[in-house]
């Protein structure tokens, strides 16, 4: 078994040609976001696959091997559902509607400008066709966003400095000390504000 325990994003900085040589694997969601998996390349190789927890593996991410070879990510086919709008009974915002909804649920959603993708669940599938929505089962990729709290979080790689005028609201919370920030507001007859 060689060993993997490196992942580059997006094989960022490797040359093409590194790339085109580069092995497979094709692997499914539900494979991809585990840190630790055994797997068998294009080559056939026997793969133990050993990455910092948390981390997800996407399509077109690049894997590292002990031995310094590289292997591209593939995502596999796999059935899924996708969502698009009716255009006889509703328009484009309606997948706008459908993500809020089955983010409500905690859903992985792949977000397309013209679709959306879930996995297979009939209980879902039966609500988004109430609101009017198409949906197919089909054999595709599946690449669901990252939420908002994924691990690894959000990095600017240009060469500018953001401007700070006015401390965000993320900084002025951090700076409450935990148990203020942890006592939850409850709205109601007594919360003393306009609603």
């Amino acid at each position: 078994m060689i060993q993997v325990s490196k992942l580059i994003a997006q094989g960022q900085g490797l040359a093409p040609v590194l790339l085109k040589r580069a092995c497979h694997l094709e692997l499914d969601w539900d494979v991809r976001q585990k840190s630790r998996f055994d797997a068998t390349d294009s080559a056939g190789r026997h793969l133990g696959v050993f990455l910092p927890r948390g981390t997800v593996v996407r399509g077109g991410d690049v894997l590292v091997a002990e031995d310094g070879s590289l292997i591209k990510v593939v995502a596999a086919p796999q059935a899924v559902l996708k969502i698009t709008h009716c255009a006889n009974h509703g328009t484009p915002y309606d997948l706008i509607r459908a993500a809020y909804h089955l983010g409500n649920r905690h859903v992985p959603i792949e977000l397309k400008p013209n679709h959306l993708k879930i996995e297979p669940d009939h209980v879902l599938a039966d609500m988004l066709r109430a609101m009017h929505l198409i949906v197919h089962a089909v054999d595709e990729p599946f690449e669901p966003e990252n939420g908002a709290y994924a691990a690894g979080g959000h990095s600017h790689d240009h060469d500018h400095h953001h401007a700070e005028t006015k401390p965000t609201a993320a900084r002025r919370l951090s700076a409450i000390p935990i148990a203020a920030a942890a006592v939850p507001h409850v709205h109601g007859p007594g919360c003393k504000h306009d609603h």
